[in-house]
């Protein structure tokens, strides 16, 4: 007697529940990192903000002060426009005169190319991200 080759409903079931099972965890751990990228963004687009607000003032040797509104949780350039942060990001400044900051608003401000800045940190749930400026060399970093 010839038998038929095929797969069996129990042998189907389990392939089911397996590719179920990955696709569950694997979502599961896209969304922790999803958390994590808006904290790298965030962190990347201020301190973008910050840069463009330097290139400004040097161009036209003005005062461009950066606006972090901590109590409205927004940032931007005075006059140009601003971005909010991101629900489940928490945001302070440590300033070197004004010392740790958590609410109100903090500008920290270009004058003739060099940078008036505390570090402004930001975190989630599970890391900290700190921009940090160099006021001699002008330059912002993210770490």
């Amino acid at each position: 007697m010839k038998t038929e080759g095929g797969y069996t409903l129990i042998e189907l079931i389990m392939v089911l529940f397996l590719i179920t099972l990955v696709t569950g965890l694997s979502s599961f751990f896209f969304v922790g990192s999803s958390s994590s990228s808006k904290l790298n963004a965030t962190a990347r687009e201020i301190s973008a903000i910050i840069r463009h607000a330097g290139y400004l003032s040097r161009i036209k040797g003005e005062y461009k002060p950066v606006l972090i509104d901590l109590d409205s949780r927004r940032y931007g350039i005075e006059g140009h426009g601003y971005k909010a942060i991101p629900p489940g990001i928490g945001v302070k400044v440590i300033d070197p005169v004004s010392g740790k900051i958590g609410s109100g608003i903090y500008r920290p401000a270009f004058r003739a190319g060099s940078m008036q800045s505390g570090t402004i940190i930001l975190w989630n749930k599970t890391r900290e991200v700190r921009i940090e400026s160099d006021p001699v060399v002008g330059s912002v970093t993210v770490k």
